[in-house]
């Protein structure tokens, strides 16, 4: 993976997870075919970080973050350019929506198991 897409990742990653707006790849220096796929590894970071958030107990962002994965996906898939320009981008987003469907199975399970400890006082 290249150093572009590297940076574009990690810019999409943070605006994402301190609630900023997505940053512009003219912003980042990025050109338009690495940035793209940023989102997708993004994806990756974000359930990184919401695994890490429910193991401390936080499950206050866990919609929120699984609402902005399901975006990029979507607008991902609305991506028809050959993959000459986008560099692996097809594959790539087809490998992240079992990435989502790991990630939402894994909270709703984290969050059954909450509220059944409420519900048993331990």
């Amino acid at each position: 993976m290249s150093l572009s897409k590297e940076f574009a990742e990690g810019s999409i990653t943070f605006a994402l997870i301190v609630e900023r707006e997505l940053p512009k790849p003219e912003t980042r220096g990025v050109d338009y075919a690495e940035y793209i796929n940023g989102p997708c590894e993004a994806v990756g970071e974000l359930r990184r970080y919401l695994l890490d958030s429910m193991r401390r107990g936080d499950f206050s962002r866990c919609e929120e973050l699984l609402g902005a994965m399901d975006d990029m996906y979507g607008t991902l898939m609305t991506m028809d350019f050959t993959e000459i320009i986008t560099h692996g981008l097809r594959r790539t987003t087809d490998a992240i929506r079992g990435v989502i469907e790991r990630t939402v199975g894994d909270v709703t399970i984290a969050l059954w198991q909450k509220e059944l400890e409420a519900k048993l006082g331990t």
